[in-house]
């Protein structure tokens, strides 16, 4: 079950956004030594993830049989004794592998860092352990791969990171042992195993690999790792290189996959959602959403369910608009080499962040709640402008054939110039369009993925909430993508709809301008599966639901399935009210899939 993303409350996110300045405390000795530290990943926000080891061999099947679940599970979900599984230690020999080949398909796709699986939970290390012999160095290849990898990394000007687990599977003295494990957990000592991390730690991050720029920490889940370890291990990582990052896996922290921190002083620098991108920002803290291809992490043969190049393009705008980087996964083949659709997917989204790149390395998130159109990213300039990147998903229909426009709403701040990224001979002219600006610009996308206009204005930009305003029969379409979203939940492209409603305190929210107050009849367009979403939701007027309407849930044969429900009829008052959808009972894993909300206008 997914859990809750903790947001901050609304002035905070009123503060990120534009809307409200507030004066920022002076930072701590700590705040100003880890702001140092992250500054690298700050200006990176797109890197490589790259999970490779023993289980690239078996690739998904064993003894002739697929194995369900991610191809670096197969251990623990074909339920093998590790005793068998630590024998394909003898059959991994990637003749093909060459770090030079990673790095330079790393720099091709705009990627600054590589944060590759030192250990993984099966506990195969991918470099000459002095402390065991399940290593690279027992295999055919004998060949050190991250040594190879970090002098790669150097030549070619990538920060090399490495991924370390925590959770090790064939380990004597690490427990629980799986169910099926002869070895009992009476028999281990954890401490000692503890000790044996350590030494392997040491061992990558004194220097013989470089400087590493992360331990991107994972397997913390168990009971045997416990709040108290987390601290120690962090602690003892800084003592050999205060500078190194650690995300939140090194302790208990994280609130499952949405992989953001919940109270309490957890050690870690930043957050790491899984498979999934926050609905919003999280102001003050830093995060990485870590993503498949596909839908495994180390290489399965049979998975070709890939993503489009396109899909993570605009989800690499969506996550840098918010604040966050992007740390996206390949999966090598045993024989070494990272697989065509991987590359082919990496080429295309590296020729347009050559175009593009400027608009996501080293920004910071997007000033406004909401684009109508697509998402903005922002950057501090020296001479104490602004620059603003409005990343344009939706390119503007031309009314005429020959002039073209995109507004921008609610920007009061100035604008002082405007320019398409990649484009030549064009001269975007911006001028006063009612509570924002209109911009001039081409009749055709010069990018069918996410055109780019830089747009310079004075100072720190100042923005109003846009608010939805009634069509020309006084009716109000509140669509998905125009929402404002708080909690757990997302806006799925699929079938252009909410979802992922796991939360009873996530909601989406509408600011609409009425110029006079009514009765609007509201109709919901939902969709739910009847096998895992259903319960009872709410329409309201702002949070208090002094007006209001409540409905259960409309399940109909899958999650796109959709439904019109009338909910009834709520009265709104005059000028800017916002309109609020929230989730008040549960049947199944999640509410609904919502597509819009309609407020139809009742006669007097």
């Amino acid at each position: 079950m997914r859990t809750t993303i903790l947001y901050c409350v609304l002035f905070l996110s009123l503060i990120v956004s534009g809307r409200v300045h507030a004066q920022s405390p002076a930072p701590t000795a700590a705040q100003a030594d880890h702001d140092r530290r992250m500054g690298w990943f700050r200006e990176a926000r797109f890197g490589m993830f790259i999970h490779w080891g023993l289980y690239a061999i078996p690739a998904g099947q064993w003894e002739g049989k697929a194995v369900p679940s991610a191809g670096e599970w197969i251990l623990n979900s074909g339920k093998i004794q590790p005793a068998q599984y630590m024998k394909l230690q003898s059959q991994f020999n990637p003749i093909d592998f060459n770090a030079d080949e990673w790095v330079r398909i790393a720099k091709l796709a705009g990627q600054k860092y590589i944060v590759i699986t030192s250990k993984h939970h099966d506990g195969f290390a991918l470099w000459d352990s002095k402390k065991s012999s399940f290593d690279v160095m027992g295999t055919p290849f004998k060949r050190d791969v991250l040594l190879e990898l970090a002098r790669a990394c150097e030549r070619g000007g990538i920060q090399l990171c490495f991924y370390h687990s925590i959770m090790d599977w064939t380990h004597d003295d690490y427990v629980p042992h799986r169910a099926w494990d002869p070895r009992k957990n009476e028999d281990a000592d954890f401490d000692r195993y503890v000790g044996y991390m350590k030494d392997q730690l040491r061992e990558l991050i004194s220097g013989k690999y470089g400087k590493i720029g992360i331990l991107w920490f994972d397997g913390e889940w168990e009971e045997s790792w416990t709040h108290e370890r987390g601290v120690d291990l962090a602690q003892f990582v800084h003592s050999i290189d205060p500078d190194i990052i650690m995300n939140n896996r090194v302790d208990k922290g994280r609130s499952g996959m949405a992989g953001m921190n919940g109270e309490g002083n957890w050690a870690g620098d930043y957050g790491t959602p899984e498979q999934e991108v926050p609905a919003t920002g999280v102001p003050g803290t830093d995060w990485e959403t870590c993503m498949t291809m596909n839908d495994t992490w180390g290489f399965k043969s049979d998975d070709q369910n890939w993503k489009s190049a396109e899909q993570m393009i605009r989800m690499l705008c969506d996550i840098a608009s918010k604040g966050g980087n992007l740390l996206l996964n390949v999966g090598p083949q045993a024989n070494g080499q990272i697989p065509q659709e991987s590359i082919d997917r990496l080429m295309r989204i590296g020729r347009w962040m050559e175009t593009n790149g400027d608009a996501i390395y080293g920004t910071h998130a997007s000033p406004f709640v909401r684009l109508p159109w697509g998402r903005c990213t922002q950057k501090s300039l020296p001479n104490g402008q602004t620059r603003l990147y409005f990343h344009v998903f939706d390119w503007p229909k031309s009314v005429d054939g020959n002039t073209n426009a995109l507004i921008i709403p609610g920007l009061s701040s100035e604008i002082l110039s405007a320019r398409l990224l990649g484009a030549t001979g064009f001269a975007a002219k911006a001028s006063r369009e009612g509570d924002g600006w209109s911009i001039t610009i081409p009749v055709t996308a010069p990018d069918d993925v996410s055109s780019v206009i830089a747009v310079d204005i004075a100072g720190v930009p100042v923005v109003t909430a846009s608010a939805v305003r009634a069509d020309g029969s006084g009716v109000f379409h509140l669509s998905a993508k125009d929402a404002e979203l708080r909690g757990h939940l997302l806006y799925e492209p699929k079938c252009d709809n909410l979802g992922s409603w796991t939360d009873i305190d996530g909601t989406a929210r509408w600011l609409v301008r009425l110029s006079a107050a009514g009765q609007y009849r509201v109709i919901a367009d939902i969709a739910a599966d009847p096998k895992e979403g259903g319960g009872r939701f709410r329409v309201s007027v702002g949070d208090a639901g002094v007006a209001a309407v409540e409905s259960t849930v409309a399940v109909g044969a899958n999650w796109c399935d959709f439904k019109a429900v009338d909910m009834g009829i709520i009265e709104c008052g005059m000028g800017d009210v916002e309109i609020v959808v929230k989730p008040l009972a549960f049947t199944g894993i999640a509410a609904m899939n919502l597509r819009s909300i309609t407020l139809q206008p009742i006669a007097k």
